[in-house]
Order: structure tokens, then sequence, then C-alpha cells
């Protein structure tokens, strides 16, 4: 499952859900409750889960992914599909948030001062001071080609977030029956080492995965999926935009 998460997130995520509907072949007319995915094992329905993960345009991902980078704990609210459209917030250890949009070849982020100044540790007062008189509470754009936008174009595209994510052979065991958000789901349980995830996916209409929590201490992963196929609101930000890409030519 470790792979699979970090295939999800570009920075380091997830992914798993199902392909079919989970009561194929029943009878509709049978008054007895149904067994969700009658017949198949943990491993099965995660794999099949991948299957229509990957098959969405697009979904929502919210939650607490582990930065290696950072040591910390990146904690993100997007929506992003596969025309690499993406709008929503993230923001590092709780410190502060960042507004992020992408639409076409354009990237507009929005920081608040508490992020700003948290990003700057080991810079100067003036420096630091400087930055956020700057940039706190204003959109920027910066082209979606350029160096230093890259990366955050790259995660913007769920089909590249989720590259890879349908080709991992799942050893998942079946638990409870639950809910997410009011959806009712089935709970797998995987292991990779020491590392143990907890899935849940969606046991009515398309078995999206609704849910993974799990990792380690160090690498922990708690999120939560959804509005999956529904339109990115990605729109270019309304009010005056400054030209980061201007500012550094």
């Amino acid at each position: 499952m470790r792979r699979t998460a970090l295939a999800v997130l570009c920075l380091a995520a997830v992914s798993a859900a199902g392909l079919t509907g989970c009561q194929s072949g029943q009878d509709k007319a049978d008054s007895k409750p149904k067994e969700p995915f009658a017949g198949l094992t943990g491993g099965e329905i995660a794999d099949r889960a991948m299957k229509a993960t990957t098959g969405a345009s697009s979904l929502r991902m919210t939650g607490d992914i582990a930065d290696d980078a950072s040591d910390g704990t990146i904690r993100i609210d997007m929506a992003l599909d596969k025309k690499g459209e993406c709008a929503g917030t993230l923001s590092l250890d709780g410190q502060g948030k960042a507004d992020l949009i992408k639409t076409g070849a354009t990237v507009y982020m929005k920081y608040d001062e508490a992020f700003l100044r948290a990003q700057s540790k080991g810079e100067s007062k003036a420096d630091t001071d400087a930055a956020v008189a700057m940039l706190a509470g204003k959109w920027t754009r910066m082209s979606a080609k350029g160096q230093d936008a890259k990366d955050i174009a790259g995660f913007c595209d769920l089909g590249s977030v989720l590259s890879g994510a349908d080709d991992v052979r799942s050893d998942a065991t079946r638990g409870k029956t639950s809910t997410v958000a009011g959806t009712p789901a089935i709970v797998l349980h995987e292991k990779d080492g020491k590392d143990r995830y907890t899935l849940y996916v969606a046991t009515e209409g398309e078995p999206y995965l609704l849910k993974v929590d799990g990792g380690s201490a160090k690498d922990a992963v708690r999120l939560t999926f959804s509005d999956y196929d529904r339109p990115v609101p990605a729109k270019k930000p309304a009010g005056k935009i400054l030209d980061l890409d201007a500012l550094g030519g």
C-alpha cells in the first residue's frame, strides 16, 4: 500500500477504490440484506477499487500526509482533474495556509501572513517583513511551465498523480462495514512491512475509495476522497494579480 500511497499525491499520497457495482448479479427483489462485494476477497476489492479511482475524471482530496522533505505534515484540501485543473488550499504543520488554483497554463497562489512567515525561517526579519508586505493576502500568478511552478502544476494533474496506482496487487483483508460522510462503505485492512493501512470503499454506486488512514508515525496518511467526476472550480481569481514571472525576470 505504501507505493500506492506515494503514487496518489506527488508530494506523497494514496489510492484504492472499486471497478464495478458492488451488488452485481444479485436479485434486486431479495429482501435480505446484501453483502457488499459478495464472494470477493479484500485484495480483489482493493485491486478492482484502484481501477475505478484511476478511471475518475476528477476528485477531491482532503486530509493530512507526511512530507518527507520537511519532516512535517501537509494539510490539503484540493479538487483536481485529468485536464490539469485544480483548486484548493494547503498548509504545512498547520502554520498558515496557501490557496492554489491552476487553470489553463497559469498557476495562481495566495498566501496568508502566517504561511509566509513559517516558510521564511532562516531569512532576515527585514526580508521576511518585505515578503509579507508584498505577498500576504494577494493573488499571484506564474506560468505553469516555469521552473518554480512545474511541481505544483504536476500535482494538479490527476492523471499524473494517479499514474501507476491501478497496477498494484493488494493483499488487503476484509473488515466490517462502516460509513464515511454518510456513504456506506466496507473497511479493508492492508499492511506493508510494519506499516498498516485502513481503507474505506463505497458499497453503493461506483465503489470509489472514500478514506484511507495509516502508515507509520513518521509517514502517516489520513485522507478522504470525494466529489468524484464533479467539475473542478478552477477559475482565474478576480481583482488585481501580482505577476511573479515578471518580478523574477
